[in-house]
């Protein structure tokens, strides 16, 4: 019995045992970690009212308890608690030696999807350093000459003439900031990887767009203050937060709402480029209630160059991608009309880095 219920807790699946009355009667840590929920939440209660599954099943559930059968799902959204919806593969199977009873299996499918089209970003957003270093060099000293020009003009003629050397004066400029947003692009400075706490730089971040950008945004912050440092370079994740707060606070033209919300998910785990696989535990969440991504460019927000908003540069989210990704870790986006939720998956920091043993 011991071993059965050890072999439960350990399985990596989300899983969870249903009676005959469809309740929840079993739980184990994979399943609570998925659906945000506690196993004192989850049992006890009816199994449809906890799982949220697209797909009509409750019809085909029942006649595979009837029939002794497996039931098989593949890629429906399935979600619980505050958690949004993923892609998963869903299996219904009987319990050996009980008439009624089914466990459920649930395989997430959408991590290893976005990983990929995340670590593809990554290199994206690489390839496209070169060019915006050689625009940035190019384009800068030239500038710096069109303005000393134009200043130098302006001083002999008359007020109306001395518009137009404004004009070319305040353009230059405004070049000028854009191609600073490019060489900070370019940083290829690599991360100075540390135990970070999470909720220390998000206070920063938050505290700076509460004067600032985001002083129209109304900030509610949902943490859980049991979440262990990260490894991750600070001023990078910084840097990572606050570009995502202006996001935020600059799709909601008027009064909106964002939220901070951090978690621990033991079960997230992707595979790295070299095969192996990382554990990214610490979730991270910055979530607005602005109009969402238009759904044109919401599969390639974090690609160079692509920007929702006009006269955007499109820089942005792919600098937030390439930080994160060299950083270890992991970034997604879910977006409708409404709600858009950026997601930040992280490592624990090491232990020996927080003792300081060898």
């Amino acid at each position: 019995m011991i071993f059965g219920a050890a072999l439960w807790a350990s399985l990596p699946v989300p899983s969870l045992m249903i009676d005959g009355d469809d309740t929840i009667i079993m739980s184990n840590p994979a399943a609570e970690s998925f659906l945000n929920l506690s196993a004192k939440s989850l049992e006890g209660q009816r199994f449809w009212d906890r799982v949220m599954i697209d797909a009509p099943l409750e019809g085909p559930f029942v006649r595979a308890r009837q029939n002794r059968t497996s039931l098989f799902v593949n890629d429906v959204d399935v979600g619980g608690g505050e958690r949004p919806p993923l892609l998963c593969n869903v299996q219904f199977a009987p319990l050996q030696g009980d008439n009624e009873t089914m466990i459920v299996m649930i395989s997430p499918r959408e991590i290893a999807s976005r990983v990929s089209h995340n670590n593809y970003s990554g290199k994206a957003a690489k390839s496209a350093i070169g060019m915006a270093e050689m625009l940035a060099h190019e384009i800068k000293n030239p500038l710096a000459g069109i303005t000393g020009a134009a200043q130098l003009l302006s001083m002999g003629l008359t007020p109306e003439d001395q518009e137009l050397t404004d004009l070319i004066v305040a353009e230059s400029r405004r070049i000028v900031k854009l191609l600073e947003q490019v060489e900070q692009f370019g940083n290829l400075r690599p991360p100075k990887l540390m135990p970070v706490n999470i909720h220390d730089v998000l206070d920063r971040a938050r505290q700076s767009a509460a004067v600032g950008f985001g002083a129209h945004m109304l900030f509610v912050e949902e943490y859980d203050p049991s979440l262990p440092p990260t490894l991750a370079d600070a001023d990078q994740l910084l840097q990572v937060f606050l570009n995502l707060l202006k996001n935020a606070s600059e799709a909601c033209k008027e009064a909106g709402t964002i939220r901070l919300h951090t978690f621990y998910d033991a079960a997230l785990r992707v595979r790295r480029t070299d095969g192996t696989q990382a554990r990214l535990p610490l979730q991270i969440e910055i979530i607005d209630d602005g109009p969402g991504l238009p759904p044109d460019i919401a599969d390639d927000i974090f690609e160079p160059f692509v920007s929702g908003r006009e006269n955007g540069t499109g820089l942005g989210l792919a600098l937030v991608s390439k930080l994160i990704v060299d950083g270890g870790g992991w970034i997604s986006v879910d977006s409708v009309p409404g709600r858009t939720l950026f997601r930040i998956s992280l490592p624990i920091a090491p232990k020996e880095m927080l003792t300081g043993e060898d």
